[in-house]
């Protein structure tokens, strides 16, 4: 199962940066996308998260699930999707101004205008 995992959170985090290298804004947000969901399941898998163990120590509890992975990933998600939505409205904004979606504002070589 770690093997498993580990090849997802390989895959992902790979696919993301080969996204996020494009020259378009649209390959670029959703390498992002994929980079926050990588580190989300890695924190997940630090966390080494139990089923039906209560979150909070009891006294009469044989153990525990760690709150705090679960916390990290609740606050990342939240960030990741503040993130996208701004990172879009940025694209849409360079769009509108430079008239063409790539990164660094520059038209292709062989593009008409």
């Amino acid at each position: 199962m770690e093997v498993l995992i580990t090849l997802i959170i390989g895959v992902l985090t790979a696919c993301g940066v080969y996204l996020a290298l494009r020259a378009r804004t649209f390959p670029v947000v959703l390498g992002l996308t994929l980079l926050s969901y990588a580190v989300n399941l890695f924190l997940f898998v630090t966390g080494r998260l139990t089923v039906g163990l209560p979150a909070v120590i009891a006294e009469n509890s044989a153990g525990y699930a760690d709150p705090l992975p679960q916390a990290l990933v609740l606050t990342a998600i939240v960030i990741s999707f503040a993130m996208t939505a701004f990172i879009i409205m940025l694209a849409l904004k360079a769009r509108a101004e430079l008239g063409n979606d790539h990164v660094d504002g520059r038209p292709d070589p062989g593009a008409h205008s």
